[in-house]
């Protein structure tokens, strides 16, 4: 099934993308309970809660002074 903006979640593959950082690392992430927001765990599913997701990158974007990147950790 192909995830669209209707989906109440993603994988934690699309969530990674969203989030800037690799695959592995949001598996990994997950996997230590360290993902930016609580995941949901679904057999051997990983899922990402859409509205938490997008919540924390409106929150990231709205404390960012005008003109400032994020930078690397």
């Amino acid at each position: 099934m192909a995830e669209n903006d209707e989906a109440l979640t993603l994988t934690v593959e699309a969530a990674s993308k969203l989030l800037g950082i690799s695959r592995t690392l949001g598996f990994t992430l997950a996997k230590q309970n360290k993902f930016p927001v609580p995941v949901l765990r679904c057999g051997r599913r990983v899922l990402v809660p859409r509205n938490q997701l997008l919540r924390l990158l409106g929150e990231a974007t709205s404390s960012m002074p005008a003109g400032k990147e994020c930078g690397r950790v």
